[in-house]
């Protein structure tokens, strides 16, 4: 079964990750087979100043802007 490798900005809570990790289990359970007990997934925190798109640091681009603004 799989290990998988998720990369994401730090800031996400403990809950969310669980439900995450709970959802791909379930998605390589149901479309691949075997077990729950067979498939790992890690975890990676990025700062936002550790990742650039496009030549740009997450850190510098503008705060998204709320919905209906």
């Amino acid at each position: 079964m799989p290990t998988i490798r998720v990369e994401l900005f730090d800031g996400r809570t403990v809950e969310q990750k669980r439900a995450l990790a709970q959802a791909l289990t379930d998605a390589c359970v149901n479309t691949l087979g075997g077990s729950a007990d067979g498939v790992d997934i890690l975890f990676y925190d990025i700062a936002r100043h550790d990742w650039a798109t496009g030549g740009q640091l997450w850190s510098d681009k503008a705060a998204p802007k709320p919905a209906g603004s």
